[in-house]
């Protein structure tokens, strides 16, 4: 009985992550210049702004959304606007906590990517246009600049 309790105990305290929810948190579009941009002949410029964030749910529950914004402009008339969150719960348990920033900020993006870009590539078409494919996103690089960043802004602020 005791052995059962320890064996119970020791899988308590072993490090777990699973995904609980994978899901469209927002999703928006916007063509602002239609009918006339769908008769337009030139080719638009595409911007992409990408995002993530995560927070706690509760204890060893986190959300972690991936959010991006696809512009589409002929010169400065908006052709199409796309904004996706794209969310998932994940557990995450007992992760040291320099390693649980590393799989919010790199794992989770990683997982909620493909949906993303599902998503995006099906509005544009829904929309009539042809269907943006992003990118892959190195996210492990992401978080690497982000980190170098904050440690610039940390040593320019002591030196001030």
């Amino acid at each position: 009985m005791a052995e059962e309790q320890a064996v119970a105990q020791d899988q308590d305290n072993q490090p777990g992550f699973s995904i609980e929810k994978i899901y469209v948190k927002d999703i928006s579009l916007e063509i602002p210049n239609a009918p006339q941009v769908f008769i337009q002949r030139e080719a638009p410029q595409v911007g992409i702004e990408l995002s993530n964030s995560a927070s706690a749910v509760e204890d060893g529950i986190y959300q972690v959304l991936t959010t991006v914004t696809v512009t589409s402009k002929v010169e400065d008339k908006t052709v199409f606007l796309i904004e996706v969150a794209q969310a998932g719960i994940f557990q995450i348990r007992n992760v040291p906590q320099e390693n649980l920033e590393i799989i919010l900020s790199v794992t989770c993006p990683n997982i909620l990517f493909p949906y993303l870009r599902e998503a995006v590539s099906d509005i544009s078409t829904r929309a009539g246009f042809p269907p943006v494919l992003l990118n892959p996103i190195n996210f492990e690089a992401l978080y690497a600049q982000q980190k170098q960043e904050q440690a610039a802004q940390a040593n320019g602020s002591t030196t001030h």
